[in-house]
């Protein structure tokens, strides 16, 4: 897929303008409700769609709760909110921003956060699932900003701690430089997307992921463990899932991160050696710090819970799939399935390339597993439209592949 755009020469292309600090200087945190009511009216006064992001601490906290609200609109400036200190009592500005467009950048990522404090858009547009529409093959925000608009953005603090207090100037700086060129750069991809003739498929996208539901919580989270393939015995995950689950249990207590109270790697390595005492966990690696010392009794119960488990309750090395099996495993299992595999992808692979999509937001891969795996039966082109649909696939995308999928699955099966 080659990159889209203006067309603009790269070498004619005059270098980015480097923005350190918002044009209108970089405003003061809301932190009071008088502060807050006067923010609100001033937004809601303003005019056109309002950017909006958030900051989170995700690798230091164990919530997800949104630290910093940025916003940002024609007429009104831009607002950086501090909920904490507002005890999430933030009711002007839920409706300053009600029934107004909101521009985001990776919205998912955003819209649970905003959420929580009662904030829900009427519309949204998503930037970067904009720029991966529109076929550009890098779409972080800073790339689209440099390469469609001429400003390079001062990036840095993403990853931090966003629930420290005070907040530095220079995270408030960038933070602000978030939303500054979010409203600009849609009107620019809103154009592109228009020019190739995807807008209205943009939209459905956008809509589609404002009214998507939480995804359900994950049967047994502890099996995404990082480093869990190297436990192979029933009483070893048994171990694994036990110190997850106290790990788990004193990370929301605490409202720190998982991997700060203990990381993956030391529950794998203790679930390996099976310590049956306390003098045996410490002398395994990360157990011998002073942190982990205070609490080494917990992690030696969590151990010695596992093992005393009866073999009934022990969880099985290879649970059942909520779906097909890995595709390396099909031609194995099902080779017929596997070929339909193959000729779908194959056909896909082309749609995407005559329309500058990247595969997988022309269908979701796993939809396209699932319909492989298990195609309708009888075979028609309907009821292949009928199971993308159930599957969540929106009309653009059936559009595009009903045909071509039906086709390369009708054709295996009568080989």
């Amino acid at each position: 897929m080659g990159e889209s755009g203006t067309g603009t020469n790269e070498e004619a292309r005059p270098e980015p303008v480097l923005l350190t600090k918002p044009a209108e200087g970089t405003p003061e945190v809301v932190v009071t409700f008088e502060a807050l009511r006067e923010a609100s009216d001033t937004l809601a006064a303003g005019q056109g769609p309002i950017a909006v992001d958030t900051e989170r601490a995700s690798g230091y906290r164990y919530s997800q709760r949104a630290y910093l609200v940025q916003v940002r609109r024609e007429g009104a400036g831009t607002v950086l909110l501090d909920p904490v200190a507002l005890n999430d009592r933030i009711d002007p500005f839920i409706a300053a921003l009600a029934g107004s467009e909101w521009v985001l950048h990776a919205a998912s990522q955003d819209l649970p956060c905003l959420a929580e404090l009662g904030l829900r858009p009427a519309r949204i547009f998503d930037t970067e699932l904009a720029g991966r529409l529109a076929g550009f093959e890098r779409v972080a925000l800073g790339t689209l900003v440099e390469h469609l608009l001429g400003y390079r953005l001062e990036k840095g603090h993403g990853a931090a701690d966003w629930s420290r207090r005070p907040l530095p100037q220079d995270w408030l700086d960038y933070a602000a430089l978030d939303v500054e060129l979010l409203v600009p750069l849609r009107n620019v991809l809103e154009d592109e997307l228009a020019r190739q003739g995807k807008l209205e498929w943009a939209l459905e996208e956008f809509e589609a992921l404002r009214v998507a539901p939480p995804p359900p919580p994950r049967a047994e989270p502890w099996r995404r463990t990082s480093g869990i393939h190297r436990v192979r015995s029933p009483r070893g995950l048994a171990a694994v899932r036990s110190l997850w689950e106290t790990r788990d249990s004193l990370a929301r207590q605490r409202d720190i991160a998982p991997g700060r109270v203990l990381p993956d790697s030391s529950i794998v390595q203790a679930a390996i050696a099976a310590p049956d005492d306390e003098d045996a966990l410490l002398q395994l690696p990360v157990f011998r710090g002073r942190s982990q010392r205070r609490i080494a009794e917990t992690w030696v119960r969590a151990l010695r819970h596992a093992a005393r488990l009866p073999k009934s309750e022990l969880p099985d090395p290879s649970p059942p799939h909520d779906g097909p099996p890995p595709p390396n495993r099909w031609a194995d299992r099902d080779p017929v399935a596997a070929a339909r595999l193959t000729a779908a992808r194959a056909s896909l692979a082309v749609i995407a390339e005559a329309n500058n999509l990247p595969i997988e937001n022309l269908l979701q891969p796993d939809l396209v597993r699932r319909t492989c795996w298990r195609p309708p039966d009888p075979l028609s082109n309907d009821a292949v439209a009928k199971a993308l649909r159930t599957g969540g696939a929106r009309e653009w995308q059936i559009s595009l592949t009903v045909d071509a999928l039906a086709t390369a699955l009708n054709g295996v099966a009568k080989d």
